[in-house]
């Protein structure tokens, strides 16, 4: 598959997912996911057809049908909002084949809007006659502080990927062969904010150094050019030539960072790649790839002050995405303010 990109090959992978799981269930929910594919993307079909699913099983468990193709539109429509509302309190905790599973507010509200989206659609295209989710209030979220680290953390975070401090012994003897892709992965991301899945998606010839930019695919596969830092290009340039040197297994030899297996690094390694080094360098915070991104972020607003610009570079389609993660800042920012204004001379001016 050499001759597809890292974002086609996991399109197509999804679509492969979505299919399976559309072959257990009736066919109106064909149309269903073909009517929404122009306007989403395959990642979140997936999702959406893993939560319509889990929601048809418990309608054959609860009709004790014979099997999910059973389940009709006039079924779909004489579910009310009581139905759903047990089936939330069902999705808190339950036993499937002798395990129990639970599930938290996010998760419940998230298969929730998947069902939503299919009542609508169903509903919009007269295939069902009531469309019960539309009346069913969807569970309140507490408002997340945002991680992030600070300049210092962020210095210590990458002599720690350099050098190895206080890694385990077991830890320093991967390290030696790993560092240099290791530095590159953690400087780039900073300096970038790219997310992980755009990272472990870039090529070889997604690197320009003649303008330091790279090339991503961003979600729903829109092609976007981000900018690198000059502290970011020495490491990313060092990799690049130790890169050069190995021969990656077939249909991976495009790709720009490599595991150990000569295959296309992925997004599980690049995250517990984080997770090594932040237990050392900041032990006290819970650091993710996804807050590498909030504190490249961060950075760039606390220098800029310009929120539509951090909107751009971080692929956010609404400002008020932007807005949200960094209203703390903002509110920082005003606080600090507060006295740059003066009414009247103070007595010492006098």
């Amino acid at each position: 598959m050499a001759e597809y990109t890292y974002q086609q090959q996991i399109d197509m992978k999804n679509l492969e997912l979505i299919r399976n799981i559309c072959n257990d269930m009736p066919d109106f929910i064909n149309r269903f996911f073909r009517g929404i594919q122009q306007t989403t993307s395959t990642r979140s079909r997936l999702g959406y057809a893993r939560d319509i699913k889990h929601f048809f099983e418990y309608i054959v468990e609860q009709k004790q049908l014979n099997s999910m193709k059973e389940i009709t539109l006039d079924m779909l429509s004489q579910v009310d909002t009581e139905f759903i509302e047990i089936y939330m309190d069902y999705l808190q905790m339950y036993e499937k084949d002798g395990r129990i599973y639970t599930n938290q507010k996010p998760t419940i509200k998230r298969k929730l809007s998947s069902l939503s989206v299919l009542y609508k659609y169903l509903y919009k295209n007269d295939l069902i006659t009531e469309n019960a989710f539309s009346k069913v209030d969807k569970p309140k979220l507490r408002e997340k502080q945002i991680v992030r680290m600070d300049a210092a953390e962020v210095a210590n975070f990458l002599d720690t990927v350099e050098y190895g401090n206080k890694l385990t012994e077991h830890q320093l003897k991967y390290h030696e062969k790993t560092k240099t892709r290791d530095l590159a992965i953690m400087s780039l991301m900073l300096s970038t904010g790219i997310r992980i899945s755009e990272c472990v998606g870039l090529d070889i010839r997604d690197v320009n150094f003649d303008d330091a930019s790279i090339r991503i695919f961003r979600k729903g596969g829109k092609e976007s050019i981000v900018y690198f830092s000059d502290e970011a290009a020495a490491p990313l340039a060092e990799y690049i030539e130790e890169r050069k040197k190995i021969e990656a297994l077939p249909g991976h030899e495009n790709a720009l960072f490599l595991s150990s297996q000569k295959k296309r690094i992925n997004v599980r390694s690049v995250e517990n790649m984080v997770k090594k080094y932040a237990q050392s360098a900041v032990p006290l915070k819970h650091i993710t790839p996804h807050k590498l991104r909030s504190t490249y972020g961060t950075s760039l607003y606390q220098e800029t002050s310009d929120i539509y610009l951090v909107a751009e570079v971080l692929g956010h389609s609404d400002v008020n995405t932007t807005r949200k993660h960094y209203a703390d800042i903002e509110n920082q920012r005003k606080r600090a303010a507060r006295n740059k204004v003066t009414l009247r001379e103070s007595d010492n001016n006098k």
